[in-house]
């Protein structure tokens, strides 16, 4: 994978020239860098920054994820995109349900390992998107409309609500979806992994 490496007094004046030379915004890149030391007082001295554009961090997971799938025996393709700064990676497979795995855990389970890859070899946490075929779009639906009608039944009863314990991706999907709906307000309560959504009366 293609790494900018590039050197200089101050941080911001890098990664500005890391933009211009490159012709990319700085949405377009996730970096790391090292500050070196120098002088009796041991100021900085200069910055060395390692870019890494999410165009080629992209490809490195659809490969790294193709080598995974393949040696466990299945036959694999994709489909990505960039859409506002966030990687997504579908995967295509000859048999889905055993990507998703019960719950989508085998599917969460991928991407912990690839985010676990990534930050191993380059020293950065990437936010990108893992599903498989068109299960996480479902599971957004039905998350959806199963909050839309416990929202409706709050704002009825002004009964608070407490959902099952979900990850940070799926409370979001509750959170975002009841931000405008009139009479109810959501909180997120409990410590990892049983953290749940909580739709309350206004």
């Amino acid at each position: 994978m293609e790494i900018i490496t590039k050197e200089g007094k101050e941080l911001d004046v890098i990664l500005d020239e890391i933009c211009s030379e490159n012709n990319i915004s700085k949405d377009d890149f996730y970096y790391t860098y090292n500050a070196k030391k120098n002088g009796l007082f041991n100021k900085n001295s200069s910055y060395e920054v390692k870019a890494y554009l999410k165009t080629e961090l992209l490809n490195y997971i659809k490969e790294y994820l193709e080598e995974l799938l393949t040696n466990m025996g299945l036959t694999v393709n994709f489909e990505s995109k960039m859409r506002e700064g966030v990687m997504y990676v579908k995967i295509y497979s000859d048999n889905n349900p055993v990507l998703i795995g019960k719950s989508g855990n085998t599917l969460k389970a991928l991407e912990v390992i690839v985010k676990q890859k990534i930050n191993t070899e380059f020293n950065i946490r990437p936010y990108f998107n893992l599903d498989v075929e068109n299960y996480k779009e479902k599971q957004q639906k039905r998350l959806e409309r199963m909050a839309k009608e416990l929202a409706k039944e709050v704002s009825k009863t002004k009964v608070e609500v407490h959902l099952d314990n979900m990850n940070a991706y799926d409370r979001r999907i509750i959170h975002n979806v009841l931000t405008d709906f009139k009479g109810v307000k959501t909180e997120s309560e409990g410590e990892e992994p049983n953290r749940h959504v909580v739709i309350k009366p206004e």
